[in-house]
């Protein structure tokens, strides 16, 4: 078992629904559509395939699609969508779980922040080791994650504000020492009630995966701010990367 922490049922329950503008087709379809490209007529694997938002539709193009999933509950979200012969999944952490056919996949994928679950750079280290081991050669990893905004945080600050609306507020508190995020969620109810959750992370630099990337034996082919392609800079908030096992 990693550090990462594990949705229950009543988490799993109602992710869908407050992740739903992540399933519009505006977000998704450039998402599946360059995984597809990525594939290449391969196999594919998705660490932290939850409840199958990315790791579904692909497999609906004709990717064959493995997953490796944590949680329990959330894999039984899946279920409620595909059969296992559609979408295998295997219950287990994404540092060391094994999926069969390990070798001969062309394309690992993680989506949505998921490697900042992993909340030591040792378990960060060891899930690009694994999604290598999981590789043939010439096949491709791809991350999506965001480049952390503790530049908008002044001397003696610890919270950044990252969403504010009627319905929802996000701050996100950061420990520049240990690199540990605990992102802070507010949900109201349409009763007025407020509820709260917490989730705590681990966050890493684009600069830092290129190094576990290459203690893994791969390297970056690619990086941009979107899955569109937009040129990656300096000012970016967000990256998808991708490296290729030499």
């Amino acid at each position: 078992m990693t550090s990462s922490e594990v949705w229950d049922e009543e988490t799993a329950a109602r992710y869908d629904a407050e992740a739903a503008a992540h399933f519009a087709p505006e977000v998704l379809d450039p998402t599946v559509d360059l995984l597809e490209r990525l594939a290449e007529g391969g196999p594919a694997l998705e660490f932290a395939i939850g409840t199958g938002r990315v790791g579904i539709p692909l497999a609906a193009r004709g990717v064959p699609v493995t997953g490796i999933e944590l949680s329990e509950p959330m894999v039984t979200q899946l279920r409620g969508k595909v059969t296992e012969e559609q979408v295998p999944v295997i219950v287990g952490d994404m540092t060391t779980t094994v999926a069969p056919g390990a070798g001969s996949f062309s394309l690992v994928f993680l989506v949505w922040n998921s490697i900042a679950n992993l909340r030591t750079q040792a378990e960060q280290v060891q899930c690009f080791r694994n999604a290598a081991h999981h590789l043939r050669p010439g096949g491709r990893f791809v991350i999506d994650l965001w480049v952390p905004p503790i530049q908008r945080l002044l001397p003696g600050e610890e919270a950044v504000p990252m969403s504010l609306d009627d319905e929802h507020l996000v701050f996100d508190t950061y420990d520049l020492v240990t690199q540990e995020c605990a992102s802070h969620h507010y949900y109201r109810s349409e009763d007025g009630s407020v509820r709260h959750g917490v989730g705590h992370f681990r966050y890493l630099w684009p600069s830092e995966c290129d190094l576990m990337a290459q203690l893994a034996g791969l390297e970056l082919e690619s990086r941009s701010a979107d899955w569109q392609g937009s040129p990656f800079l300096s000012t970016s908030d967000h990256h998808v990367s991708v490296w290729r096992k030499k």
